[in-house]
């Protein structure tokens, strides 16, 4: 079995989710996700940092980076396939 190291699998798992649409359970649309923050102690993932946010993703009054881009916590991700898949009770 071919392990890779834990940095070139964080690499592709950030290819597989950046620029992938954020959906709550019910359908509502947050945006997209433009980059993910990690621990870089643990190579935890903490939050993603999206793009594009919608109306209703502003509205929100969701956590913010230094940029004023809006955080969406990776506890909060329940599937992630064509969309990532969040459960909005756990973000605000």
């Amino acid at each position: 079995m071919d392990v890779k190291p834990q940095k070139e699998a964080d690499k592709l798992f950030s290819k597989q989710v950046i620029g992938k649409i954020v959906v709550s359970k019910t359908g509502k649309k947050f945006g997209e996700v433009e980059d993910l923050i990690f621990e870089t102690r643990t190579g935890e993932l903490i939050n993603l940092v999206l793009t594009s946010p919608t109306t209703y993703a502003e509205r929100l009054e969701l956590e913010k980076d230094k940029e004023g881009d809006i955080l969406i916590p990776f506890s909060a991700v329940t599937a992630i396939g064509d969309f990532l898949v969040v459960a909005e009770e756990e973000i605000v």
